[in-house]
């Protein structure tokens, strides 16, 4: 049975942080990679989309304690639990669907998305990325790390898979509900690119999880 994103996760917090970080192949990695990739300057600002918990931020802070962050989710569950996390950080936080808040233009040293965008149909993510790119700084960057499906067949297969369920479950507003539809990284390269990115590279990864720069 399909849930509303916000509800699943708000579901599942309980033991979210152990979930994740020992049930995904190499998160015990890729969330500290992840974050040796962002700014180091203490007047940084950063961009989170889909920030969680913030599994990426607690080893961010570690590596650079001043820096200013926005973290947007659609759990206001997941954002309580992110500001007890860090009383003290100067942090904004703002729920709802980074799809619809506006982002102020180039105010962001850079942006960041962990295991969160594999939701979201290549439209969907379009649009998105071109609104991510004005909000960043002229030198600015986009760092997502992300799982991504093995081939072009399995992509088709899930979106294909969550019609279906749409259809059995009589569903036909435009909610978000949580299943999983990656692209391949190819593809999310591709739109990434087409969206304005200037280069768009991939950094490192593990199995199916990869970490992609994508510069302004």
């Amino acid at each position: 049975m399909l849930e509303r994103m916000d509800i699943f996760f708000e579901n599942r917090l309980s033991g979210y942080d152990d979930h994740m970080l020992s049930h995904i192949e190499g998160a015990s990695e890729f969330y500290k990679y992840t974050a040796a990739q962002l700014p180091m300057e203490d007047d940084s600002e950063v961009l989170d989309l889909g920030c969680g918990t913030g599994l990426e931020l607690e080893a961010y802070f570690s590596l650079n304690p001043n820096v200013r962050i926005t973290g947007i989710d659609l759990s206001v569950a997941m954002l309580n639990t992110l500001k007890a996390k860090f009383p003290h950080k100067d942090m904004k936080f703002i729920h709802g669907s980074y799809f619809e808040i506006p982002f102020e233009d180039k105010k962001y040293h850079a942006s960041v998305s962990v295991e969160s965008l594999h939701h979201f149909s290549a439209e969907e993510k379009l649009s998105l990325y071109q609104k991510l790119l004005r909000a960043l700084k002229d030198d600015g960057y986009f760092i997502l790390t992300d799982y991504f499906a093995e081939s072009a067949s399995l992509e088709k297969e899930c979106f294909h898979n969550l019609e279906l369920l749409k259809q059995e479950e009589k569903i036909t507003d435009h909610a978000l509900y949580h299943f999983d539809t990656p692209l391949t990284v190819e593809h999310e390269m591709g739109i990434l690119t087409e969206a304005g990115f200037a280069n768009v590279t991939i950094l490192k990864n593990w199995s199916c999880t990869y970490t992609l720069k994508a510069e302004k």
